[in-house]
């Protein structure tokens, strides 16, 4: 248990990028250097995880904790990817009162929104090259930007989803028949999804009753976060609208994008900002609130994983549940478009300056593909001088 979580907080103190640089770090770590899995078990890991709700690179990582040493493994794994991430949003959310009293700081905070701006432009170009490539999933993502845009709200994604998943059944399912789709039986892990279920049923009422978390405690507070953590397909930056639409009403728009701002500069799973968003919240303690939120948006994503490890053939043999997931991709990359411009552009971009520095820094993201750390560094910079002068 202690080499899997040494491995895995070394990595987690080096893995700028988001999902995908993640996923290239384990593979490097784990299937070429350690060996602790070959690459045939290493790409089913990370297809269940696409197939799943949550996290995607942290479901890969607590699925080779798990191949590794059982659930411990996997809890091991989990713990040593996100620790430094969860702990340096946890003191920046506890400092960030006297740290803005500089206008240094807010120069740089404010380059970070910026860089949000860049990164999920990308995000949103790269998704909707990779799940919007058919007719029915581009107009499913129109539907669902305009929508959201319209009628902003947890319960109205979540409307939204269930449709995508009904039209993509119905019109994305691949028209190719699957090799011997009948005899492979899915073998279901019903323990941990009767778990799963129930606290996504406890949550959805307890979210129902419109109560904040500031109000009403940690329950409500686990409620909002596992919830979102139980809706989010695709992971990464995916995360941002569903947060923003349920915990938005306990903070301003400004200290949430100051959180995702400073996500962005940190290694690690971008689901950590959980430990930001809580620790702002619960600010009676803090900690209490950061490890809630962290534990709540993480462990719907790891108790979907248990579920179908030992059955992901077989249900990705089935046609139409690839066709609903499809369905949900494209409707998430509506999402994530209609965050893009609410709350992430309208907040950060104030003038031309600022246009222009997200112009420079997409091309400069897009054509010569700089390290992660490299843009973080040069938008902070970036933003204090502007801030100075």
């Amino acid at each position: 248990m202690l080499q899997i979580f040494i491995r895995f907080f070394s990595l987690g103190l080096i893995s700028f990028g988001g999902p995908a640089a993640h996923i290239g770090y384990f593979r490097q770590a784990f299937v070429q250097e350690l060996a602790w899995l070959d690459d045939k078990r290493y790409a089913s890991f990370v297809a269940l995880s696409q197939f799943m709700p949550g996290p995607g690179s942290s479901q890969v990582g607590f699925a080779i904790g798990y191949h590794r040493g059982g659930l411990l493994g996997g809890l091991a794994a989990f713990i040593g990817f996100t620790l430094p991430s969860f702990i340096l949003l946890f003191l920046f959310a506890v400092t960030s009162t006297q740290l803005l009293d500089y206008p240094v700081t807010q120069g740089i905070i404010h380059g970070l929104k910026l860089l949000a701006v860049v990164v999920v432009a990308d995000a949103v170009w790269i998704m909707f090259n990779q799940f919007c490539k058919r007719k029915p999933a581009i107009l499913l993502m129109l539907f669902s930007v305009a929508v959201i845009l319209l009628f902003p709200g947890i319960w109205i994604q979540f409307a939204l989803l269930i449709l995508a998943a009904v039209v993509g059944r119905q019109w994305l399912s691949s028209t190719a028949t699957p090799a011997e789709p009948t005899k492979q039986r899915i073998k279901l892990n019903y323990l941990w999804l009767s778990i799963f279920a129930l606290l996504f049923v406890g949550s959805t009422f307890i979210v129902s009753e419109n109560i904040s978390a500031s109000e009403s405690g940690l329950v409500s507070l686990f409620s909002q976060f596992y919830q979102v953590g139980s809706l989010v397909f695709g992971g990464g930056h995916v995360v941002l609208p569903l947060l923003q639409a349920s915990v938005g009403d306990a903070m301003s728009n400004d200290q949430f994008l100051t959180g995702y701002a400073l996500a962005q500069a940190v290694p690690g799973p971008m689901f950590a900002l959980a430990a930001y968003l809580g620790a702002e919240i619960w600010i009676e303690q803090p900690l209490v609130g950061a490890l809630v939120a962290t534990v709540a948006i993480f462990l719907p994503g790891f108790l979907l994983m248990l579920v179908a490890l030992k059955s992901w053939h077989a249900l990705s043999a089935r046609p139409h549940i690839t066709g609903a997931i499809a369905g949900v991709n494209a409707c998430v990359v509506g999402f994530l478009l209609a965050a893009l411009y609410n709350p992430i552009f309208s907040s950060a971009v104030k003038d031309n300056l600022d246009m222009a520095l997200v112009v420079i820094g997409f091309g400069l993201f897009k054509v010569l593909k700089p390290n992660i750390f490299y843009l973080v560094l040069s938008f902070a910079v970036a933003g204090a001088v502007t801030e100075l002068i």
